[in-house]
């Protein structure tokens, strides 16, 4: 990209196949699904996708197969304007995910990462430009961990803002998280890394407490349809979702993550961030799939009821 990056996203690229059940499974059950949908998907490709949307010059550093998933994948990146000259194809099969969504909009999700596995520290170095001159780099858990640590390092080092979206949930190494300036974490993950019941904006406001005494500087704790609380230097915020039928659940944290590191690299305040990722995280569980029910800038400027 002529223009350095706003945000760099560094993580995962995989096809989603999901599957519209009545109800979702209990162990050993088989139920009858009544739609499958293939879409583009991986939380790293979500939340590029998400950024975008919200307005960020976003680049990609990943990688894919040398398979018809890996270039249809890249396709769908660069018509969203995300720079692709980080995705690197391997002899691997791309990423794919098992998505089962049930009629109420929860979801199970099963994923095989293929050439998500592949990433490696060597190759964030040598794509260094866009992790060195990006604004914020985010990164997510669907790719190695050294590969994410280097990631963090490097970006800590060149002065951008880090967020690591801590899912799916693995244990941390203390230098990890003080390498993190945002760490986001649903409810599930929060109780996990806290080792404490979360189930409420109370709760998730001494979670945060406790994942920052762990080392990252600001914590912040999405509630599904309770929104998300941020804990940082300064306390806590609570900010409630915006009232709507969900019918899939499965893009809502990535559409905040992407939403919220594109509002911090243009200058947008914490309260302010925080508004806007709620809110992105609360349209796309209105819409079925993955990247596709993910939001775009002129439906959260109208939602929220102002321009960014």
């Amino acid at each position: 990209m002529s223009r350095h990056p706003d945000v760099t996203v560094v993580g995962s690229i995989n096809q989603d196949m999901v599957a519209r059940v009545p109800r979702l499974p209990g162990p050993g059950q088989t139920v009858l699904g009544h739609e499958l949908i293939i879409a583009p998907g991986g939380k790293g490709l979500n939340q590029a996708v998400a950024a975008a949307r919200s307005g960020a010059r976003t680049a990609f550093v990943g990688m894919v197969g040398e398979d018809s998933a890996g270039a249809h994948l890249l396709d769908v990146l660069a018509d969203e304007g995300v720079d692709i000259h980080g995705v690197l194809k391997v002899g691997a099969l791309t990423g794919r995910a098992l998505i089962a969504v049930a009629d109420d909009g929860e979801n199970h999700i099963v994923v095989v990462p293929g050439a998500n596995w592949v990433v490696s520290p060597a190759h964030i170095d040598l794509h260094r430009v866009r992790i060195d001159h990006a604004k914020v780099v985010l990164a997510q858990l669907e790719i190695p961990m050294d590969a994410v640590e280097h990631a963090m390092d490097r970006a800590r080092a060149a002065g951008a803002r880090t967020i690591l979206n801590a899912t799916p949930p693995v244990a941390l190494r203390p230098e990890l998280l003080r390498a993190i300036d945002y760490l986001v974490v649903n409810e599930h993950e929060a109780a996990a890394m806290a080792e404490m019941t979360v189930r409420t904006p109370d709760d998730a406001a001494v979670a945060g407490a406790a994942l920052r005494a762990q080392g990252c500087r600001v914590a912040i704790v999405t509630l599904g349809s309770e929104g998300a609380v941020l804990v940082g230097e300064q306390g806590s915020i609570h900010e409630p979702a915006i009232p709507v039928d969900a019918v899939d659940t499965t893009a809502a944290g990535d559409a905040f993550a992407g939403g919220f590191a594109a509002r911090l690299a243009e200058g947008a305040t914490l309260a302010d961030a925080l508004r806007w990722a709620v809110a992105a995280g609360s349209l796309a569980v209105t819409s079925l799939g993955a990247a596709p029910s993910i939001p775009v800038r002129a439906d959260l400027e109208h939602v929220l009821g102002r321009p960014a």
